[in-house]
């Protein structure tokens, strides 16, 4: 494998000359169009969990893809068990595979098997959760998780009737005071902090101006954390919530949710508490686009989600890994935002688009992300 400084040295010479010419893009040769002795190489795509709907999609479009292009795939999910996915990661290097594909559980635990790798010269992309402290990641794909933030902020107040979907503010808004609670996501995965940052930065000035109140006052992201993204924790704090801030017959008019999962489990808290899908019933954002919490925007109980198109995301992490085997330039549009700890990663960073009950068939049917049928199912 490419030293950090040849990797580096290779990647700047080529970035810089097409960045000029590309306005922040770089321009390179189609992923997999060579043959190259990469060729029916094994690849292995390692997996947190299969708990969340959205990483078993993503496991079997990285595998397909991969597939179609002539790979041979070791697909491992480790139930977010950290010592598992640091043994499946090593049995795919004794496997001989040629490239790794790695969606860590916990980004600052796989220095000592990436070593292996390095040692073993496969390259390794960091899929969706990047990797921390550590020389031997090649490349990051992932979301621009701090718009994506920002998009749940929208949401919430969108609904609350202060601003539009894109952030911009509506005239003639009400003065409020809403009263909003804050999840974030887990603590050991890097995205969550952009997330929380890009919606905090939102957020912000409704809090200061005091049309947004949290009322329970615990606004730090420590407070607000959900470790391993768990509904059922999520579920929890919500009830914790209602009992310590609520009791006094206060309603709550919102939450910031970054992940559906944990949207479903405040839902729950929710229902038992005694609220009621209606016009009293909180606004409710979420991510990542979800069945279940899709049919929950169709029947009013979630306001929103951020759709992340886990097929693109995959076509990205596929075209790099071919790239990279068939000695081609590897495409990025980003070489500032993700910084490890030990160096900035190169990174390939999607849109996303927030999806409400209005622009679901547009957004999720039309795309063929779901049918129409599972969604009322």
């Amino acid at each position: 494998m490419k030293t950090k400084k040849v990797l580096l040295a290779m990647f700047t010479a080529g970035a810089m000359l097409a960045l000029s010419a590309c306005a922040g893009t770089t321009a390179g040769t189609d992923a997999g169009a060579g043959d190259g002795a990469a060729k029916g190489g094994l690849i292995g795509v390692a997996m947190p969990t299969k708990s969340s709907e959205r990483w078993i999609q993503d496991g079997n479009a990285v595998k397909e893809q991969l597939e179609a292009q002539g790979f041979k795939v070791d697909l491992q999910y480790a139930e977010d068990d950290i010592p598992t996915q640091v043994s499946q990661i090593e049995n795919m290097i004794t496997k001989g595979a040629e490239a790794l594909i790695i969606a860590s559980i916990d980004g600052t635990t796989l220095s000592s098997v990436l070593e292996q790798a390095a040692e073993n010269e496969i390259p390794v992309i960091a899929y969706d959760r990047l990797i921390r402290d550590t020389d031997n990641i090649d490349y990051y794909v992932t979301f621009n998780n701090y718009i994506v933030g920002q998009q749940q902020a929208w949401s919430v107040l969108n609904g609350l009737g202060l601003v539009e979907l894109d952030g911009t503010p509506i005239a003639d808004a009400p003065a409020g005071p809403f009263n909003v609670e804050l999840f974030a996501g887990s603590p050991d995965d890097n995205n969550a902090t952009f997330f929380w940052q890009g919606a905090i930065d939102e957020l912000q000035p409704f809090i200061d101006a005091g049309t947004v109140v949290v009322k329970s006052g615990q606004t730090n992201f420590e407070q607000a954390a959900i470790l391993r993204w768990d509904g059922e924790v999520a579920q929890k704090r919500m009830e914790n919530l209602l009992t310590s801030t609520y009791s006094d017959g206060s309603k709550v008019n919102g939450v910031l949710s970054p992940y559906d999962g944990l949207s479903r489990g405040i839902i729950s808290a929710l229902t038992d508490a005694g609220y009621k899908v209606g016009a009293e019933w909180p606004i409710i954002s979420g991510q990542d686009a979800e069945l279940d919490s899709v049919k929950a925007i169709n029947s009013g109980e979630q306001f929103a989600t951020i759709f992340k198109d886990t097929r693109e995301l995959a076509k990205v992490a596929v075209e790099m890994a071919s790239a990279l085997l068939n000695g081609d330039e590897v495409k990025v549009n980003d070489t500032k935002t993700y910084d490890n700890g030990n160096f900035v990663v190169p990174s390939f960073l999607l849109s996303s688009q927030v999806v409400v009950k209005d622009n679901i068939t547009s957004v999720l049917v039309d795309s063929g992300y779901w049918t129409a049928d599972e969604i009322k199912g």
